[in-house]
């Protein structure tokens, strides 16, 4: 059972400058966050371990170019399943998990049931994706694609 002790601490102002620095430069020097933030090194680690430990940072990944990788096409694919038991949803879910293909998958509220982001090199591949991993997940009834004319904003970061 969790203690009140086992919740996460609130933030003060550095360890919410910490945040802001870490997501704007994951890969930033000890050395050079605790200058920017006035603390020592030791106690900027600290901060930042518990930072970690608490769940505030999940963890650090490289940002690839997905042009230059073979993806440069991204489309949204609307879900509706035939139904939304428990069981079908389950399914679906476990089902979305094992799919490396399926960027993010997101139960929403609305006129559908899920949506779908994923990335392929072009709608000849697109074509392959929707026929042999969408229409394969379990309970799919109707989809509807939207393809990505222009990334107007793409970012991951929280206003901290």
């Amino acid at each position: 059972m969790k203690t009140e002790s086992d919740a996460p601490r609130s933030l003060d102002k550095i360890d919410r400058k910490i945040l802001r620095i870490l997501q704007e430069d994951g890969r930033i020097a000890n050395l050079k966050l605790a200058e920017a933030v006035h603390l020592s090194p030791t106690a900027v680690l600290e901060r930042v371990k518990r930072l970690t430990r608490d769940g505030y940072i999940l963890g650090y990944e490289a940002r690839l170019n997905p042009q230059l990788l073979g993806a440069g096409m991204m489309v949204f694919v609307e879900v509706v399943l035939d139904r939304t038991t428990p069981d079908v949803m389950n399914a679906f879910k476990a089902a979305v998990q094992t799919r490396p293909e399926i960027l993010e998958c997101h139960l929403v509220a609305g006129g559908f049931d899920y949506l779908i982001k994923t990335r392929v090199a072009d709608m000849q591949a697109y074509r392959e994706l929707i026929g042999t991993v969408v229409w394969s997940l379990p309970g799919v009834r109707e989809t509807h694609t939207y393809a990505v004319m222009e990334e107007v904003k793409n970012t991951a970061r929280l206003p901290i």
